[in-house]
């Protein structure tokens, strides 16, 4: 359950009818009726759902559809509309401006030629259109803050708009009730037509240069999508093959794959030889060579050769569908770095309003004359460029870009939360097996035991480990065929956690595992002992064979290190982290693999659950622990870290627990997602400096604190200028981090 769902009272979307109409609240003018069951979220407050286009009750941002796959291909209905907007006020601003500062750069013959009542009759011609319709979104979304005391951006300028427009147009219509406080040294009341349209054009700007960059990430997400074929060839039981469009395809099907077409859907290879190229989903530019029996993943493109696959995974299921609805999650959700500017913005506007009225206050008793005209300019400057939206951009837009920048590197970030702390991981735990390995064991050595025969111990190994998954259980049974030896089915099969397997093989009880097997049946390995140290040492997982209760031989797999692992080891050091090899090999095999590798520590002979508990007791000693696996027996070590990181080539649970997950599988995923963390959350800081600075300034001078020093007083137009600014400001140093190096 959501926030929203629990407490719809406290973050409820603006009342209205429950019927065809969509209401126009602050949103914008067209906006679609929605899609059928489609949830419309905030990217600053994801606890805000509603089943209809609209703005935020929270921060009043313009909310956007929760699902990624349901983003449509017309451009964004608000940025439309603000951009109409925008135009209207340039339009309506630039002769405002002219017969205003006309006589200040020289140009006073038009004002003369009018007259003075005439050209304020002009005045509020030109301003009233830019005020009551340009900016009704920013109106009633303030209007709205006001009703549900959530106060925000909208607050400010809807304060600061409606202050001087509504006193200019008094001031035009009945300018005799002003008193001598707001007239100048020849009786005239002054007017802010040109500061309020100025005001409202300058946010407009703001906003369609924000609605434009989200635009950009939601492009991001439609990109992926596109990058998915359109149809499918099927294979019909009489032989025939049809073109079908994608989403008429199902589990099972078997497609054909042509010469340079993309591949339509996750899958194995039944036929066929062909390079694929994956860079869409991995990001390395090298094709992978793929055969029958091997996976192939939707939106790949096949190279020259024809296959044949068998259909695994279609819609939603697909890999790109999830990495696409991951990406669409991250980007809404929030960093807990966020709950800082939440604070600061929650007491941020109030304070705001109270200096400003106290500005008033100020240069209404001790400003020069006209005194009440300098304490409302004074007051509407302050509401202008104080405005927090700088502040509530700078975190959602460094996140939005960076878990973007992430997918195509092949980083896919679950939340917001994983990458702020990743940034302060120091110790990274990872598993050996298809982790610094291959993950695809071979069958180097069957060692027999005086007086057994090499075929005998490898067939009843290899009989016996036919049951298993694991797999050094497939590189024996693998081994045992390569060599042309006949397999039996073996019998009461059973699998002993983190020490190996046993059962009946041709009515021989058989056993196979390591050292902790062989004890745990009290039996003594004697000479083979140093066989297996001596394997051990190069690196190699060795298993003792037991046949009804006596010592048979021993056989030895190698798990090839993956040719990526040395290179990103050396970098992850670089980048400051201590790497623990945590293993169910023998110390001696661990301690091999560590050298050659240059791992910190090691921990050796682990039971899978002994992992969660290893970490727990680091992090007890106050490290920030990153675990790195791919098996569904790291699910609960993935859990428990500061943050999991999955690798994508391994089972689903171990994806589901972790925060980062790396689409090929390889360590330098996590040099990449690393040096993603610290680029991310050095934008993020940079950002919260600039809002927080700039405010620090800026109120204090539009509040006029200069002014007895340096006769400085800046006016509401300069405010809104600024404030602009520095909304634009944070969000192109968010897209930076488009094409930060990883």
């Amino acid at each position: 359950m959501t926030e929203q769902e629990l407490h719809p009272d406290e973050h409820h979307c603006h009342p209205h009818d429950h019927g065809d109409k969509i209401p126009k609240d602050g949103g914008y003018d067209s906006v679609p009726e929605g899609y059928p069951g489609a949830v419309y979220t905030c990217p600053m407050h994801p606890e805000v759902r509603q089943t209809h286009p609209g703005s935020c009750p929270i921060c009043g941002m313009g909310l956007e559809l929760e699902s990624a796959t349901m983003v449509g291909e017309g451009p964004n209905p608000e940025l439309v509309d603000f951009t109409r907007r925008f135009w209207v006020g340039t339009v309506l601003t630039m002769p405002l401006l002219l017969l205003t500062m006309g006589p200040l750069l020289g140009f006073s013959g038009v004002r003369e030629f009018l007259g003075e009542r005439a050209t304020l009759w002009i005045e509020l011609l030109l301003g009233t259109p830019v005020v009551l319709w340009c900016s009704w979104p920013f109106l009633v979304r303030g209007w709205n803050s006001f009703r549900t005391m959530n106060l925000n951006m909208f607050s400010l300028i809807g304060m600061g708009v409606i202050a001087a427009y509504a006193f200019s147009v008094v001031a035009v219509i009945s300018p005799a009730i002003f008193p001598d406080g707001f007239r100048d040294a020849d009786g005239h009341v002054g007017v802010y037509f040109e500061a309020a349209a100025v005001i409202v054009t300058l946010v407009l700007l703001g906003q369609v240069m924000e609605l434009r960059a989200r635009e950009g990430t939601g492009r991001a997400i439609r990109a992926l999508l596109d990058l998915a074929a359109k149809t499918a060839h099927v294979m019909r039981e009489d032989g025939r093959e049809e073109e079908i469009p994608l989403e008429h395809v199902h589990v099972g099907d078997r497609l054909r794959v042509r010469p340079g077409e993309k591949v339509p859907v996750d899958g194995d290879v039944v036929d066929g030889r062909s390079s694929v190229d994956e860079s869409m989903i991995t990001g390395e530019p090298v094709p992978v060579e793929k055969v029958a029996g091997d996976h192939v993943t939707g939106a790949t493109i096949n190279g020259t050769g024809s296959l044949v696959i068998e259909a695994r995974r279609v819609g939603a299921d697909t890999m790109l569908s999830q990495i696409v609805e991951m990406v669409a999650v991250a980007q809404r959700s929030r960093a807990p770095i966020q709950k800082y500017a939440d604070k600061v913005a929650g007491w941020f506007v109030p304070v705001v309003i109270g200096i400003a009225v106290l500005a008033f206050i100020a240069w209404a008793i001790w400003g020069p004359e006209p005194t009440l005209a300098y304490a409302l300019v004074a007051a509407v400057a302050v509401l202008i460029i104080a405005c927090p939206c700088a502040l509530g951009l700078a975190t959602p837009m460094s996140i939005m870009t960076a878990t973007g920048r992430g997918a195509q590197a092949g980083v896919l970030i679950k939340n917001a939360e994983a990458l702020e702390r990743f940034e302060k991981i120091d110790t990274l735990m990872v598993d050996k097996t298809g982790t610094l390995t291959e993950g695809k064991p071979k069958l180097v050595a069957v060692l027999p035991h005086p007086g057994r025969e090499e075929g005998e111990v490898l067939r009843v190994a290899a009989s016996l480990e036919r049951g298993s998954e694991h797999p050094l259980a497939e590189a024996i049974v693998n081994g045992a065929e390569e060599r042309g030896i006949a397999l039996v089915e073996a019998r009461e099969f059973e699998a002993v956690t983190g020490k190996g397997v046993k059962g009946h093989v041709d009515g021989h009880m058989v056993a196979l595992g390591n050292k902790a097997m062989i004890e745990d049946l009290g039996l003594a390995a004697g000479d083979l002992v140093e066989k297996a140290n001596q394997r051990r040492d190069e690196g190699e997982t060795v298993m003792f064979v037991a046949i009804d209760g006596a010592i048979a031989g021993l056989v030895s797999v190698a798990d090839p290190v993956k040719e990526t692992t040395p290179d990103a080891l050396k970098a992850l050091h670089a980048l400051g982290l201590r790497i623990i090899m945590a293993t169910g090999d023998n110390e001696r095999t661990a301690k091999a693999v560590a050298a050659r590798l240059g791992i910190d520590e090691i921990r050796a002979d682990v039971l899978p659950e002994d992992k969660a508990r290893i970490i727990r007791e680091l992090q007890d000693g106050g490290a920030r622990v990153a675990m790195a696996g791919d098996g569904v027996n790291d699910a609960p070590a993935l859990a428990q870290a500061d943050v999991g990181i999955a690798m994508g080539t391994g089972a689903d649970v171990a994806i589901e627990s972790a925060g980062i997950t790396l689409v090929r599988g390889n360590l330098d995923g996590i040099v990449r997602a690393r040096r993603l963390a610290q680029a991310t959350m050095r934008n993020i800081r940079q950002n919260l400096f600039f809002a927080l600075i700039y405010n620090a300034a800026g109120v204090p001078i539009a509040a006029g604190v200069l002014y007895p020093v340096m006769g400085m007083l800046i006016s509401p137009m300069v405010a809104a200028f600024a404030m602009s600014a520095s909304s634009i400001s944070v969000v192109l140093n968010s897209l930076r981090l488009r094409t930060a190096r990883l």
